[in-house]
């Protein structure tokens, strides 16, 4: 249609925390001028992608915020708008930190911490296979729709995979889910050496990854639902505060990566140094919300609690209208991020 805005989705993973990307494209998807022409997606990401590939791959936007509502119900979500003023009572921090203070978290952590996935043996169960199961493949793989990438992390060599089309199934979104401490890999063979290959969590590697989304016949325009804080100002020095901004860090890393890479190949584009249509320019918007995030930890990611996925999917909404009041017209035309500020 006359005045689209075709972009392509960055998801990131981060658990339960993938609420507030479920909100973020709860309100893209009602926003008619945008379109979504490819999204790649990890963990989370990659679960809530291929919600909202299955309902565009039926050409309807109403099929994707109902796919996507349906998953989150699925670990948990409250949808009844009824409860928002209880909910919204109850602070994001006083939940993480009560959820952190509990035994039973307590207890799994600790045998997390201590105890490998493959000591339980034959009772082992992925709690992700029940949902994944019931995706519509035949949606999700299929060429209606946006492009889908997945990614995980080959366990043996360290390297990114790239799951996309007819590679996409149950097992890789698994694989792109793998939380090592928690999850056994996910074996996956290779299509071109058939070697059977185990994965862990994308995040590792690509959290999203971003290079599947250069394709010359994508748009130029990169959106990221970033769900892990880039910026924290305090120091943590509790064992637990540490080692949640050690996973944040982590699981930002491979996204600040290329998010550089973005931005050395456009200042190289802009001054002239390389010649125009060499490489894509690649222009980079982004919906968060930091200073939520900062509130939550590790515990509101692995433990899917029902308030605090009601304020995630309220914020993932809010702070994609703020997007769109404040940047939809930059589509197409110019980054709404600064990336050297954000580098410098």
């Amino acid at each position: 249609m006359a005045g689209t805005k075709r972009i392509n989705l960055a998801l990131q993973g981060g658990g339960a925390h993938g609420a507030f990307t479920w909100g973020a494209l709860d309100r893209l998807l009602e926003e008619a001028e945008v379109e979504i022409a490819a999204i790649s997606g990890t963990s989370a990401g990659a679960l809530n992608g291929a919600a909202l590939k299955a309902g565009l791959a039926r050409g309807s936007r109403e099929a994707a915020r109902e796919n996507l509502e349906w998953l989150w119900e699925q670990v948990g979500a409250i949808t009844d708008l009824r409860l928002a003023p209880w909910l919204e009572a109850v602070a994001p921090s006083s939940v993480s930190a009560a959820i952190e203070a509990s035994l039973p978290f307590a207890f799994t952590d600790g045998i997390a911490r201590l105890v490998s996935p493959y000591a339980s043996g034959p009772f082992y169960a992925n709690p992700l296979q029940r949902i994944v199961e019931r995706f519509h493949y035949d949606e999700v793989c299929g060429d209606p729709g946006p492009r889908f990438f997945i990614c995980a992390t080959n366990v043996r060599t360290g390297k990114i995979r790239i799951f996309t089309g007819p590679e996409i199934g149950p097992d890789a979104i698994m694989a792109s889910a793998c939380l090592p401490t928690l999850f056994r890999a996910v074996e996956i063979a290779d299509p071109v050496t058939g070697r059977l290959e185990a994965y862990w969590d994308g995040g590792y590697t690509g959290n999203p990854a971003l290079y599947p989304l250069f394709a010359p016949d994508l748009p130029g325009d990169v959106l990221v639902v970033n769900i892990n804080p880039l910026l924290r100002d305090e120091v943590p020095t509790s064992a637990r505060a540490i080692q949640n901004r050690i996973n944040e860090i982590s699981f930002n890393s491979s996204l600040l990566r290329e998010l550089r890479a973005i931005d050395f190949v456009q200042r190289l584009l802009a001054d002239g140094t390389m010649p125009e249509g060499t490489m894509k320019r690649v222009r980079v918007h982004m919906v968060s919300d930091d200073a939520l995030m900062r509130q939550l930890s590790v515990a509101t990611k692995l433990v899917a609690v029902p308030q605090v996925l009601h304020q995630l999917r309220a914020a993932g909404r809010a702070a994609a209208e703020a997007f769109l009041d404040t940047h939809l017209g930059k589509i197409g035309r110019e980054s709404s991020v600064d990336l050297r500020a954000m580098f410098g």
